[in-house]
């Protein structure tokens, strides 16, 4: 079986029979998470999916620790001096195994914030063909794939409600998981669950809190 944890924003834990796969571990997220991690998937270079220098001691400290992400990200953690081999670079059709989980890139870029904020390279990851982690865009996966779960951002300068709503619409997921709602209050957190859990159409909306956790399988 599969738990999935989220620990804060857009930073998400994958567990299964002991190994650990994060995704998404930024500035915003509780990055004691990476004390454990085997693996970690990052979507893009913005600070709020990576702490580079976190996660670069994160390699230092723990000698089997891989890590898979976009150029940009993979420039910046060879440039603080990482041992070649740990850090790979990954764009769409890529498809790899992390800490013992299967998993396909799909996508290329970061959603428009606005027109004078240049787009930088973003990949959504599939994993094991259930778990769907877009990092800051509203990327489908493959035509022939049924999502168990979505991990759906919810919040931030790039996105509507009513485009979280088309893109849970689009994608189908059995279960709908709220991540990247660190810039939300209290109110704007409830307003979103309530409209996307209402209309997405998904068969079931699960807000994970700190520590709680979603079994898959």
């Amino acid at each position: 079986m599969t738990t999935v944890t989220c620990w804060g924003h857009a930073c998400v834990r994958l567990e299964r029979a002991g190994a650990r796969l994060v995704i998404d571990p930024g500035t915003y997220s509780d990055l004691s998470v990476l004390d454990t991690a085997d693996a970690v998937l990052v979507t893009h270079e913005h600070p709020d999916h990576v702490a580079v220098e976190q996660l670069r001691d994160a390699l230092a400290t723990r000698s089997h620790l891989e890590v898979w992400a976009p150029t940009a990200v993979v420039e910046r953690l060879d440039a603080l001096g990482i041992a070649p081999g740990r850090v790979h670079a990954v764009r769409s059709g890529d498809a790899f195994t992390a800490a013992g989980f299967a998993v396909v890139v799909v996508g290329e870029w970061h959603e428009v914030v606005h027109a004078d904020v240049p787009r930088v390279a973003n990949v959504a990851y599939l994993v094991d063909g259930a778990v769907l982690h877009p990092g800051d865009s509203f990327t489908l996966p493959p035509a022939t794939t049924g999502v168990d779960v979505l991990l759906a951002p919810v919040g931030g300068p790039w996105l509507r409600l009513a485009e979280v709503i088309d893109y849970v619409r689009a994608v189908r997921p059995h279960i709908v998981v709220p991540i990247h709602d660190a810039s939300l209050s209290a109110i704007g957190t409830a307003t979103s669950d309530r409209l996307v859990a209402s209309l997405g159409g998904s068969g079931e909306y699960r807000r994970l809190g700190p520590g709680d956790e979603l079994t898959l399988g």
